[in-house]
């Protein structure tokens, strides 16, 4: 353990310093949240509040009682893995000590459109963490310039040093995307035929490790024999302005949540994109390649379409499929670099968000049909079925609020406002325990997450044909057909009428709280 506590204080140092916050400043932002806090509760006519009234109104109801419900669930299953159940794996994990070390370790890295200062970060990192291995290592760049193996190859000349076990293999990609680049990857991978007990870490070009997050990880792989791939834990730093930057830690914030309660399962579901481990036996499988390579939903009504981006959704799907668990590991850290794809913050969030939640409820039907109640188990079930609910009753609040307040007075809408600035300012301080940064924006661009989100999953849900990457142009061609117009149709009529019906559902709703 003493051996682990030395890896970690670099760790400790760094997101120290990298994430440090003024303190006076900080105080000044939370003390404004309260008093706008306060405000608003002074704007409430105290007789909606008061139970003995004829305008009482029970704020929370039987909606916010479910959604609430699971969010405490996520929360509580979350800090117990994180605080109790992680600690003791770890504690089991350092006493196998280099015995738990992988055979073999390679990184396989793809690299595309990544400015050149984050480029040499990334790959200094990770030959960084292989130096410190006591483990023959092997990095596989999956590039598409020749100006970058060059480039990585200096890097490598740079810090590795005495170690002839370090080896690099350079795979030149057509630029056609993320996915051609991984499969290109993988095959070179399978060409040097892993032996038994090599581990291979999948990283993106945007995202550094902080000292020890390869060996932190990759060791849980001998103490967990039935999972076949785990993620690691995400900071970022953002290159845009204040509130690019919080809205992005804050979505790491409830990542980290998440991913904690799904790993008490064993059922994280998702294989982040970003960093990545698995078996290498998993990943040499040829169908676990055509898996990233060319992954395509069959869809009742839009028919067969490929996935372009969403990889990680890919990976994880074939590992579930296989039999094999997956798992995240909190204390092994990473930072990812974050360029947004706009400078205007609606604009880029929006963009984001559409390719996100896209991706993820195209793998949620798919998952649900076909691995079914038996492989997900029973909470992963839920939470994805779940997932398919929440877009729309997160609208229900704001909507019956705005109706109600033109309909039957302002005050219903001046109490909404006072309960949704106090509800998320809760909701943030209860982030402290995370273990991650928490700034006074939070309670704000959460409820702007949750907002415009749910409307990004609803138009998402009935356009699962349309995708893009941010980064790269890359799109599913379009027809011109009878079937591809009648698509598009049938899309936009879906939507209205969907919408149609919620708000059929709030009118309801309404007449019915009116009684």
């Amino acid at each position: 353990m003493q051996g682990s506590e030395a890896n970690q204080a670099p760790v400790r140092e760094f997101l120290d310093t990298e994430f440090q916050r003024p303190g006076l400043r900080s105080l000044c932002g939370w003390a404004c949240l309260f008093a706008l806090i306060a405000l608003a509760s002074n704007m409430v006519d105290p007789s909606y509040l008061d139970p003995a009234h004829h305008k009482f109104i029970f704020i929370i109801g039987l909606l916010g009682i479910w959604r609430y419900s699971n969010a405490i669930t996520h929360y509580l299953r979350g800090m117990y893995f994180l605080h109790w159940r992680f600690p003791r794996i770890r504690r089991a994990v350092e006493k196998m000590g280099d015995d738990a070390l992988p055979s073999h370790m390679y990184m396989v890295v793809t690299s595309f459109r990544i400015p050149g200062e984050t480029t040499y970060k990334v790959y200094r990192s990770v030959f960084e963490e292989l130096q410190r291995m006591p483990v023959a290592s092997t990095v596989i760049a999956s590039i598409v310039e020749k100006a970058d193996e060059n480039f990585i190859k200096q890097i490598m000349r740079d810090v590795v040093r005495e170690r002839s076990d370090i080896q690099l293999v350079i795979v030149r990609a057509r630029g056609t995307g993320k996915r051609d680049g991984l499969a290109h990857a993988f095959r070179a991978l399978s060409r040097r035929m892993p032996v038994q007990g090599a581990v291979v870490g999948v990283v993106d070009g945007d995202t550094m490790m902080l000292p020890g997050c390869v060996e932190r990880a990759v060791k849980l792989f001998a103490y967990l024999p039935s999972v076949g791939g785990l993620t690691t834990n995400e900071f970022c730093q953002v290159e845009g302005g204040k509130l690019m930057k919080e809205w992005h830690s804050m979505r790491f914030v409830q990542r980290h949540i998440n991913m904690c309660s799904m790993a008490l399962s064993k059922r994280v579901l998702t294989m982040t994109g970003r960093l990545s481990f698995f078996r290498a036996e998993v990943m040499i499988d040829p169908e676990f390649i055509r898996d990233v390579e060319a992954d395509f939903l069959e869809h009742w009504r839009l028919g067969k379409f490929q996935f372009l981006t969403g990889d990680d959704k890919s990976s994880w799907f074939s590992l579930m499929r296989a039999g094999w668990d997956t798992f995240y590991v909190p204390d092994s850290h990473t930072l990812t670099v974050e360029h947004p794809p706009d400078r205007n913050f609606f604009r880029a969030t929006r963009q984001l968000m559409y390719r996100w939640y896209g991706n993820s409820l195209r793998q949620n039907f798919r998952a649900t049909r076909e691995l079914g109640l038996r492989r997900l188990g029973p909470f992963a079930s839920y939470v994805l079925y779940d997932q398919r609910v929440a877009m729309w009753t997160c609208l229900v609040g704001l909507t019956g609020a705005l109706v109600a307040g033109l309909v039957f007075g302002i005050q219903y809408l001046l109490i909404y406002l006072f309960w949704i600035l106090l509800s998320r300012s809760l909701v943030c301080l209860l982030f402290f325990l995370t273990r991650h940064p928490v700034d006074p924006l939070y309670p704000f661009v959460l409820y702007y997450n949750q907002i415009v989100g749910s409307l990004m999953k609803v138009y998402s849900m009935f356009h699962m044909d349309q995708q893009s990457w941010t980064r790269q142009k890359t799109t599913l061609k379009g027809s011109n057909n009878l079937d591809a117009a009648l698509n598009r149709w049938t899309s936009k009529g879906m939507l209205m009428a969907s919408i149609a019906i919620f708000f059929g559902v709030i009118t309801v709703l309404l007449d019915l709280s009116q009684l």
